[in-house]
């Protein structure tokens, strides 16, 4: 599938603009951790920004968040990129992580959101923003509080430190809003 496809399935769905960004920002994050670990960008980058293809139809039943994204993605997407979508809520759909593109699809869509706020809060939004005051806001347990930093964490279980993931995410998404 190519990329201008994978948007058009997205938009499909009518997500709300909000989740069209956090969509675009995971996309950015997953191509900036396949460059790095010398994975295909481009499939990366289309994991991330389906993941949450079929949140319009599962706000409401988080345990169908991923099943239904599955069935929607069956035969579009390999396999394995349909498997790390699932997993990505496998607190709900019982798909637990296995592989690297899982933990990073878990960790990079999450820390979008911790990434995001923390730019709401500086006047200079993204700009100029550091891995030390995104780790002080992972310590703040009332800031994002719904941000899970325990999945932020799991970065370390798809192979990459903590700093040189919250450096890699801060890249990525600096650049997608460049």
């Amino acid at each position: 599938m190519e990329r201008e496809q994978a948007f058009a399935l997205l938009t499909a769905e009518q997500p709300e603009p909000h989740m069209v960004q956090h969509a675009l920002a995971s996309e950015a994050v997953m191509q900036r951790l396949a460059e790095h670990f010398g994975e295909d960008a481009l499939l990366w980058g289309i994991t991330g920004l389906l993941h949450d293809i079929d949140f319009p139809h599962t706000r409401e039943t988080p345990e169908q968040h991923g099943v239904q994204a599955e069935a929607m993605l069956a035969g579009k997407l390999a396999p394995e990129l349909v498997y790390a979508i699932k997993a990505h809520n496998s607190e709900y759909t019982g798909a637990e992580p296995k592989t690297r593109l899982d933990y990073a699809l878990r960790a990079a869509e999450t820390v979008t959101g911790l990434i995001a706020a923390a730019a709401l809060m500086r006047p200079t939004g993204m700009e100029g923003m550091e891995v030390k005051s995104i780790k002080k806001k992972m310590k703040d347990k009332a800031f994002a509080a719904s941000v899970s930093r325990e999945r932020i964490r799991e970065c370390e279980q798809a192979g990459v430190p903590l700093d040189t993931f919250l450096a890699l995410s801060i890249e990525a998404m600096q650049g997608q809003q460049a």
